[in-house]
């Protein structure tokens, strides 16, 4: 999720779950994880955002899947690698 805590706004939501990443057979759990973080990146700088204040992985391990989400949005700039 991208949230705009000051409006209390949802800006971006993307899940794994989304038909879109379902509907393709050959695309495992790690890529579908890839996808969402650069969707999460397209649609943040549609919306002119150029920099996360805060992440949260919500308690979730920096297992293979948290890896590939956060490689994601560090290739833009958005973390720190």
């Amino acid at each position: 999720m991208l949230v705009d805590d000051v409006n209390k706004n949802c800006l971006y939501y993307g899940s794994t779950l989304q038909k879109s990443l379902q509907s393709d057979p050959d695309i495992g759990t790690v890529e579908a994880t890839k996808v969402v973080g650069e969707e999460l990146v397209k649609a943040a700088m549609n919306l002119s955002i150029d920099e996360i204040t805060s992440y949260d992985r919500n308690g979730c391990v920096r297992g293979e899947r948290v890896k590939a989400f956060q490689i994601a949005l560090s290739q833009h700039g958005f973390l720190p690698r």
